[in-house]
């Protein structure tokens, strides 16, 4: 069976202009995103990880080339109709308010509401839908300030659930989160792709954890950005070139990075 790709692109060059001068971060830079599919992205910092997830959201044009939104050149398309095709998770701190975890899971209907912004029977479903797929029906009625940094992380991708989209693409999901917070993340991004089909994109420095967890990782270097699975990547020797640093190597044996002396 042919898989579904969501967003794909075609040898497109990233970076941003200033001033009419134009800098490169990387080009040649094809991928591919699959329903059902959770893909990470890696790299060092400094290499253009927020460039290129800006780039595949719509924020920021290519150089040159085209992103593609299941099949629709993602420039050409309105903010409402992006926001039904694709929602973000951003680690932007939340504006002081005093939503509860319900009011802020259902902003993520916001692109199907009427015009005053009443929810309807099946967003309220929507809601309920996405908070029992995170396990955070019990903190519904709690106001978001009242809650841990790892549940809100959670609240927030219950948020992107129910906008019902079908992509999700995270930025730095796991930063100020402890090991076990970290490996629940992860673990629900996994059970998510699994159980809703959706295509998951998650930008991250857990790189030990995305090896793991991850069915496809996008790997940026100085040289190049190549996507594949991690057995295959590891078997490439493509870790071995992430960080320029004889402290640090891969052990492919192991499937983790390890530091020298």
């Amino acid at each position: 069976m042919e898989p579904t790709i969501i967003l794909h692109t075609k040898d497109i060059s990233i970076g941003y202009t200033n001033k009419k001068k134009s800098t490169t971060v990387a080009s040649q830079v094809s991928v591919s995103l699959e329903k059902g599919k959770l893909t990470a992205l890696i790299g060092a910092n400094g290499i253009g990880k927020s460039t290129l997830l800006r780039t595949l959201i719509g924020i920021q044009s290519p150089l040159s080339g085209t992103v593609f939104l299941e099949n629709k050149a993602i420039h050409s398309l309105d903010n409402l109709t992006l926001a039904q095709h694709l929602s973000v998770v951003l680690t932007d701190t939340l504006p002081p308010s005093n939503l509860t975890v319900f009011e802020l899971i259902a902003l993520g209907r916001q692109p199907y509401t009427n015009w005053i912004g009443k929810l309807s029977t099946e967003d309220i479903a929507k809601v309920n839908e996405a908070m029992e797929l995170t396990q955070i029906s019990h903190l519904a009625d709690k106001r978001h300030f009242e809650i841990s940094d790892g549940q809100l992380q959670i609240v927030l991708i219950a948020r992107a659930l129910a906008q019902d989209t079908p992509l999700i693409i995270l930025d730095e999901p796991t930063t100020h989160l402890d090991l076990l917070h970290k490996v629940t993340l992860f673990k629900l991004l996994k059970k998510l792709t699994q159980e809703t089909g959706k295509s998951i994109l998650f930008s991250t420095h857990d790189i030990d954890m995305a090896i793991q967890l991850s069915d496809e990782m996008i790997l940026m270097t100085p040289e190049s950005v190549v996507q594949d699975q991690p057995c295959n990547l590891i078997m490439k020797g493509s870790f071995n070139t992430l960080f320029q640093d004889e402290h640090i190597s891969f052990d492919a044996e192991k499937g983790k990075f390890v530091i020298k002396g």
